[in-house]
């Protein structure tokens, strides 16, 4: 599993420069996505203590933070810009944040998980769960402006 998620990373730093969805059309976004452990310790007071350390170690339970980093380095500002960013295979995405939407056909559909539905092998449709979230996107502000950078991120169990 853990070989996976290290190719998913490979995977996505080739990406960095070919985005998906609406930010496709736009060259001039740089991606960069890092992803973190978090450890939860007991400090000599007993309060616990949160650290976030290298992914390169992860086990099933694990509490991953996946930043993803984007910067305009074009010359022009953009206009209705979305990061669009896929979802490791093995992990559960965290979609708490209202302003995440999401796919769980690989990019085609894009809304709120409740929104969701897929088909069942028997004919009929069940509402999609975490565990079937392909994509992330978030929408950027109207205006992008030259130079303008940002930080978005999110929380995922792994599987």
């Amino acid at each position: 599993m853990t070989r996976r998620l290290f190719a998913w990373l490979a995977g996505a730093a080739g990406m960095a420069a070919s985005l998906t969805g609406v930010a496709a059309a736009q060259p001039a976004m740089r991606l960069d996505t890092q992803m973190f452990v978090e450890r939860v310790s007991t400090d000599i007071n007993g309060r616990a203590r949160r650290t976030l350390a290298s992914a390169d170690r992860v086990s099933p339970g694990d509490t991953l933070i996946v930043i993803v980093h984007w910067r305009n380095d074009g010359s022009h500002a953009l206009r209705d810009s979305a990061i669009t960013r896929p979802v490791p295979r093995g992990i559960r995405p965290d979609i708490s944040d209202p302003t995440m939407m999401v796919s769980v056909d690989g990019g085609t559909h894009w809304g709120r998980l409740d929104q969701m539905w897929l088909p069942t092998p028997l004919g009929g449709v069940r509402r999609a769960v975490a565990e079937d979230v392909t994509h992330i996107r978030w929408q950027l502000p109207d205006m992008v402006q030259p130079g303008r950078a940002g930080r978005l991120s999110y929380r995922a169990v792994m599987r």
